[in-house]
């Protein structure tokens, strides 16, 4: 608070100092110092920590015209409520809001109403920051706390207005409660800072969680809320300060009714790890129909693609063996064009010293002829290459030495490549070229303190997405060489399992997502620099 003081304080000043800096100019007159002033909770009905509560209706008073800002957002009741409470007046300005509150309470039971920073002032929009409304329908009001902080498990920035739930661990409590029903106890964290405290709580055993709680229903949505639990039962009264690491798990494993979405291709949608999923037709084929299953690159998606042929429908199972589970659907044909072969670059924008150049193909690929592709140099010369086709990735990737300030044609000729259905390539020319080394630059780091292997170290850019990555099994000097100009973020994976990438977390399993550590600043990479950092990792 003597923060927040003191910097409302500067405000003032220098806001009084613009106006007279104003005024002594020419033109018209300042209307004095901007209002920084939030509105003032002046009286309420019933009266604020009031006990043996029985009121359907609550009035809080201000010192000014007050207006709501985004409090069916804000506003967080603890316990919750089945039927949110209906605060008015929403529309123009007044010095009072009033609560009415259509559930019917529990007996002894201390609620709070926290309106985050919903309840502003008319003029200016100046919050009452967290003004909470306590009342007992018990003859005592509960007094004990909690508190602690968010954090995100694979974001180095946890998301805004996380609920923390705390619920009683009594003979109804099971680890399925959270899905069902909505906590004893609930906070927020707030827009900035991932902290909060749970108040007026009761002495009791507790488990406590963290959801981005996307429907605002006080469950968890497995699909779609963002978790965070401590495994560890909390006995309140307590001391101690709590963190929770949020994260998202990986949904349970669904199949989604198939379809076709082109005469050659059926897709199967699905949810959790297909690693384990198997796709048969009941319904007896043709011999001259042929079929083969890929996964998509981009989606959670399986294209089974088929051969045309006439029957009406066909009869699949879908089997997880690992699960004991089978699912069979009907799929009907439709009247669809076939989806013909398409091919694209594998390299978007610059391409760059670390970059591999590949063809990527929308339907399978069967064949690739060499003798009909050819690499040009600075227009003229026949350059050596060699190629591998990557049928999981369904692309080809070429090998060619590299150069810098170079300019690189690859020609195809029509049938250089072919796809599952015999269709070919027309004439095709990719057109890259690079730069010279001068023009990147390069970064090493060391890392130190709490470090553990195996790890993944991965440089992303500003917005999450990664740029580079290095996998480690053992400790050494990472370095990254020919790096695009600009700000680079740096995080590192403790791969526990040794599989190459982050894994998240499961609540009903008890496993923690795999910790991840980002260094602190954002590294800026200039063009023609030799950058050295060290990363020391706390526990």
């Amino acid at each position: 608070m003597a923060y927040v003081k003191k910097l409302l304080g500067f405000l003032f000043f220098a806001l009084m100092g613009l106006a007279l800096w104003q005024c002594a100019r020419r033109g018209s007159p300042s209307g004095g110092p901007e209002d920084v002033t939030p509105p003032k909770l002046v009286r309420t009905e019933p009266d604020n920590f009031s006990i043996n509560f029985e009121a359907q209706k609550i009035r809080l008073y201000f010192d000014e015209l007050i207006k709501l800002q985004d409090v069916q957002n804000q506003l967080v009741v603890s316990p919750p409520l089945k039927y949110p409470p209906e605060i008015t007046p929403q529309g123009g300005p007044r010095k009072y809001i009033e609560i009415l509150i259509k559930d019917t309470l529990r007996e002894n039971t201390t609620y709070t109403l926290n309106f985050g920073q919903s309840i502003v002032d008319n003029n200016e929009g100046n919050p009452n920051s967290f003004l909470t409304y306590v009342f007992s329908t018990g003859t005592y009001i509960d007094s004990l706390t909690l508190s602690g902080a968010v954090k995100d498990a694979f974001n180095k920035k946890a998301d805004q207005f996380i609920s923390v739930m705390l619920y009683e661990i009594d003979t109804a409590y099971t680890d399925s409660t959270i899905y069902k029903n909505p906590p004893n106890y609930i906070a927020s964290t707030g827009d900035s800072l991932p902290l909060f405290e749970l108040k007026n709580l009761r002495a009791g055993k507790y488990a406590l969680f963290a959801l981005k709680d996307v429907n605002k229903n006080n469950m968890f949505n497995q699909k779609q809320d963002k978790i965070g639990f401590l495994e560890d039962t909390i006995t309140i009264p307590t001391d101690s300060t709590y963190l929770l690491n949020l994260f998202l798990e990986e949904p349970d494993y669904s199949v989604s009714v198939p379809s076709y979405t082109a005469k050659n291709r059926i897709i199967f949608g699905y949810q959790g790890d297909h690693e384990d999923m198997q796709i048969e037709t009941l319904t007896q084929l043709p011999d001259s129909v042929q079929t083969k299953i890929l996964k998509d690159r981009e989606k959670d998606t399986l294209n089974y693609w088929i051969t045309p042929t006439d029957l009406d429908s066909i009869i699949f199972t879908v089997t997880n063996e690992k699960l004991e589970r089978i699912d069979t659907f009907t799929v009907k044909t439709r009247k669809l064009p076939l989806d013909s072969l398409t091919l694209t670059s594998g390299i978007r924008g610059k391409f760059n010293f670390e970059d591999t150049f590949s063809i990527l193909a929308n339907t399978p690929i069967a064949n690739v002829d060499t003798t009909k592709i050819g690499l040009v140099v600075s227009d003229s010369l026949l350059a050596p290459f060699s190629h591998v086709l990557d049928t999981l990735e369904n692309k080809v990737e070429f090998d060619f030495e590299i150069e810098p300030n170079q300019k690189y044609r690859l020609s195809l000729l029509p049938g250089a490549i072919s796809d599952f259905f015999g269709m070919q390539n027309d004439t095709l020319d990719y057109a890259i070229s690079t730069s010279g080394y001068a023009d990147y630059g390069n970064l090493r780091m060391t890392l130190g303190g709490a470090v553990q292997y195996p790890l993944v170290l991965q440089l992303t850019n500003e917005q999450g997405e990664i740029q580079r990555e290095i996998i480690a099994p053992e400790s050494k000097i990472f370095e990254f060489s020919n790096l695009d100009p600009g700000n680079y973020v740096v995080r590192v994976i403790f791969d526990d399992n040794g599989n190459g990438k982050w894994d998240t977390g499961s609540y009903l399993k008890k496993r923690q997502p795999e910790r991840i550590s980002y260094y602190p600043d954002v590294i800026e990479v200039r063009a023609n620099w030799e950058l050295e950092q060290n990363f020391i990792i706390s526990e």
